[in-house]
Formats: C-alpha cells, sequence, structure tokens
C-alpha cells in the first residue's frame, strides 16, 4: 500500500470530520460506512485507480496514519478479512463488468464493503445482476436488502455514494478512454449529475480544495470532459472554449446519447432515454430534466468529440436537405 493511499485515506477524515454540520448530520452514515471507505482506499490497484486523483495536500497532523503501518498492525484474522475483501473486490468489478454494469462498480464494491460483514456465501455474479436488472437506486436498494437480509438505508446510501462520487472521477464509465467520443461525454455528464457538482463560473470539473466539491460551468461541463485524460487521472489545458455547430431542430435529432442541446444560450448533453444533464446557473449545480420539460431548441456537435455514423447520416440528410431547398 502507497502513501497515496493514506493520503487519501486522510482527505477522507478531513472532509468528513472538518466540517461540524456535516459530521452532525452524516454521523450515522459514518458508522455504518466508515470501514467500508477505509477498506475502498486500501484496495487493489484496480479499486483505487477508480478514486481518482488524490493528491497530497490534505495535512492532518493529529492523523499518522500510515497505510503499510495499518496492515502490519492487524492480526492474521483481520488481515485475512482485509484479503477476503480485496478478493471480493476483484471478483465484483469483472461481473459488473461481464454483466454489462461496469459504470457502477465502484457502487457495488461500496455497498459491499459497507454492509456484508455478516454476508455469507457472496456470490459476485448473482450480486451483479441486482445492478443490471435494477430500474433505479431504490429498487436496487430494496432488492439487496430482500435478497440478503440487510436493512440499507436509501438515504444513508445516497449520502455516501454521492461523498464517494464526488471525490473521484470514476474511470469505469468511459468505454473508450482513449479517444473523445460522445457515448463517454453522456457517461461523463451523467457522473457529473449523480456525483453532486456544484456551478462555478471558470470551472471544468475540477475539485475545489476548500469545500471537496466539484464544479462546472455549463460549457466547462463538455470542456472538462474534453481536457480530461482518464491514462493521467488530471486535467489538461488543450480546449479553452467550447467550439460547436448547431446541426438542426430538435425534430431532427439522432437517437444517440453524446450529442449536444442547445437552446440559445446554454447547452446541455443528451443522456438517453429522452433526459438531458446539463450545469445550470440557476440552479447552482448539475442538473438533469426531460428535454421536452426544457426550452432545448436545436441539437448540435461539438469539436474534439468523435460522433457514431449515425449522426453522421444525420448531419449530411439536414445538409441535403438544405441544399434541395436551395
Amino acid at each position: 500500500m502507497s502513501a497515496t493511499v493514506a493520503a487519501a485515506f486522510k482527505k477522507a477524515a478531513v472532509y468528513i470530520l472538518g466540517d461540524e454540520k456535516k459530521r452532525g448530520k452524516l454521523v450515522t452514515v459514518v458508522l455504518s460506512a466508515a470501514v467500508g471507505l477505509l477498506l475502498l482506499l486500501c484496495a487493489p490497484a484496480v479499486m483505487l485507480s477508480s478514486l481518482g486523483e488524490v493528491g497530497e495536500k490534505a495535512q492532518v497532523p493529529e492523523l499518522n496514519i500510515n497505510a503499510d503501518d495499518f496492515y502490519s498492525s492487524l492480526d492474521s484474522e483481520s488481515r485475512q478479512r482485509l484479503d477476503d475483501i480485496r478478493s471480493a473486490g476483484n471478483d465484483i468489478a469483472n461481473a459488473m463488468d461481464e454483466k454489462g454494469v461496469k459504470v457502477q462498480t465502484i457502487k457495488a464494491q461500496l455497498i459491499y464493503m459497507s454492509y456484508f460483514e455478516d454476508v455469507q456465501n457472496f456470490n459476485a455474479e448473482s450480486y451483479a445482476d441486482l445492478f443490471a436488472t435494477a430500474q433505479n437506486d431504490s429498487d436496487l436498494i430494496s432488492a439487496i436488502n430482500s435478497t440478503y437480509g440487510l436493512d440499507i438505508d436509501y438515504d444513508e446510501f445516497v449520502r455516501t455514494y454521492t461523498f464517494v462520487m464526488n471525490s473521484t472521477l470514476n474511470s469505469y464509465m468511459f468505454n473508450d478512454a482513449g479517444s473523445k467520443n460522445c457515448s463517454d461525454l453522456a457517461a461523463w455528464a451523467e457522473n457529473a449529475f449523480i456525483s453532486g457538482w456544484g456551478y462555478k463560473s471558470g470551472a471544468a470539473g475540477e475539485r475545489d480544495e476548500t469545500d471537496r466539491i466539484r464544479y462546472a460551468d455549463n460549457a466547462g461541463l463538455m470542456l472538462g470532459y474534453l481536457n480530461y485524460s482518464p491514462t493521467d487521472k488530471a486535467f489538461g489545458s488543450d480546449y479553452s472554449t467550447l467550439v460547436y455547430t448547431e446541426q438542426g431542430s430538435l425534430d431532427t435529432m439522432p437517437e444517440v446519447a453524446g450529442v449536444g442541446l442547445f437552446d440559445g444560450s446554454q447547452h446541455g448533453i443528451y443522456v438517453g432515454n429522452g433526459e438531458v444533464v446539463f450545469s445550470s446557473a440557476d440552479c447552482g449545480y448539475v442538473t438533469k430534466e426531460v428535454v421536452s420539460n426544457g426550452s432545448w431548441t436545436s441539437w448540435c456537435t461539438y469539436e474534439g468529440i468523435e460522433y457514431p455514423q449515425e449522426v453522421t447520416d444525420a448531419i449530411e440528410s439536414l445538409n441535403e436537405n438544405s441544399s434541395s431547398e436551395n
């Protein structure tokens, strides 16, 4: 275990213990999930990588925690338990990938590590099935409680999961980390919504080290994706301005997650199922709405994003119709 792991644990401790209001509101969550968070941070590389960039800025002099020392201090039974949980974490990651719900891997690992201590005969494949079939997180928690005889409180789960996800950039969300494509742009927008990103002018997904929240302004939601390297887990600066092309009215938009929506002043990312995610100055955070409920008037494409043939065909059709009218 590296110093980075210890730094991550310190950072989590600062976030929870350093804010009196959060400490009061989350005391129940911390009691139920503290062990899970610790083990998540001390887990193998495949899970550590999903915690994103943790850095070494958090200074907690009173918490002289060293991950190697922590592991060494455990008795043989506790070490075996930790090793078993590490193994289960890898099994969960593989099963989630096989079931086509890789993006929910951190969620599955966190729930397991926080609440499954007394569950016997755990099977990662059947566990992953619950994530693959649940229509929403409320249904998921109900299914997990029913299947494993647990009593996970949904609101506690949401608060804990949002905290963890806002602390990281989920590496499991990318289908093709080596390119900038519309599918991963949609996943990026969904992740920002799920993780509770706030709105801040000039921000593009970076985490504010003062209040521990990630922010993006309206264009920054897209620029953050364009500038973020999943391999390096760092933001670059290749794109400073969002360059877009309005393609046509909404009735000509292809049903492709990741195309942009525009209302004349702000942008949104279509994420499928008739929904759009955007960072709203009025709301103060990244939000989601049904497209028909908003003021969206056109769809667009962004410079730097690769689009599938379906989008290319739609653009060509619009250009042909425009030419014939002229």
